[in-house]
């Protein structure tokens, strides 16, 4: 049994069609999304109508709230005033690029989805089981990690937000954060999302995907986005 786990799309439409590509080839028995749709990029309706193509069971991430409720803000961390003027005018813009039906379909995912298989208990959220925009990353104590599970009643946390990957295991728990498809800081540009395979042990590989980061580049470019996005996309780092 091979479940593969995308998130953080950020409107990202040829990283995410790359990817889809990808887990195709990987002859997966499901896929699921841990959220955040849209924003920085400008395809927030291409990726929605993917996602609804494709029929991939989604969850609400902080950006998907933002837009789907015409928030003022996105629930993001920023690093400094400069980086949360430009979160701004990203959720600005995406704000009126996205159309009304699509709005509505971010308003209606579910905040957690939870599955079992091969035995075990799966929780899909965006940021953790305590809040859709709290950034779990790999400095979380293992401590903190296994209360976090215990007390969301789960074998194996999923999560994204933080757009970086990594996995923490706790005796027979595991903690998955899978990375970002649409707007990589892992240090490269490369798409990333990760497969996990059930078999005797739990194994989770993180792929990386090369797709044409130049062209959603340029299209950052040639919209109202701000340039600095286009930055992000080109070297993966933030």
């Amino acid at each position: 049994m091979k479940v593969a786990i995308i998130s953080d799309i950020h409107a990202n439409v040829i990283a995410l069609k790359a990817v889809l590509k990808d887990i195709e080839e990987q002859q997966v028995d499901s896929v699921y999304c841990t959220g955040d749709l849209v924003g920085y990029a400008p395809f927030p309706n291409e990726v929605i109508d993917l996602i609804k193509e494709k029929n991939i069971p989604t969850v609400m991430g902080n950006y998907d709230d933002g837009i789907g409720y015409q928030r003022f803000i996105c629930g993001c961390d920023y690093k400094d005033a400069e980086a949360e003027a430009l979160g701004h005018e990203s959720i600005t813009w995406t704000k009126r690029h996205t159309f009304e039906e699509n709005k509505e379909f971010l308003r209606n995912l579910p905040k957690e989805i939870r599955v079992n298989i091969a035995g075990k208990r799966l929780l899909l959220v965006h940021g953790s089981p305590n809040r859709l925009n709290e950034y779990v990353t790999e400095e979380i104590s293992e401590d903190y990690a296994s209360e976090l599970i215990a007390l969301a009643g789960t074998d194996i946390l999923i999560c994204g937000h933080t757009h970086l990957p990594f996995t923490m295991v706790l005796k027979d728990k595991l903690l998955i954060n899978v990375g970002s498809v649409g707007k990589p800081k892992h240090g490269d540009p490369q798409a990333i999302y990760a497969l996990i395979s059930f078999a005797r042990d739990v194994t989770v590989d993180f792929r990386k995907v090369p797709y044409d980061y130049e062209a959603t580049a340029t299209a950052i470019e040639v919209s109202e986005l701000p340039n600095e996005f286009a930055q992000i996309i080109r070297t993966g780092k933030y």
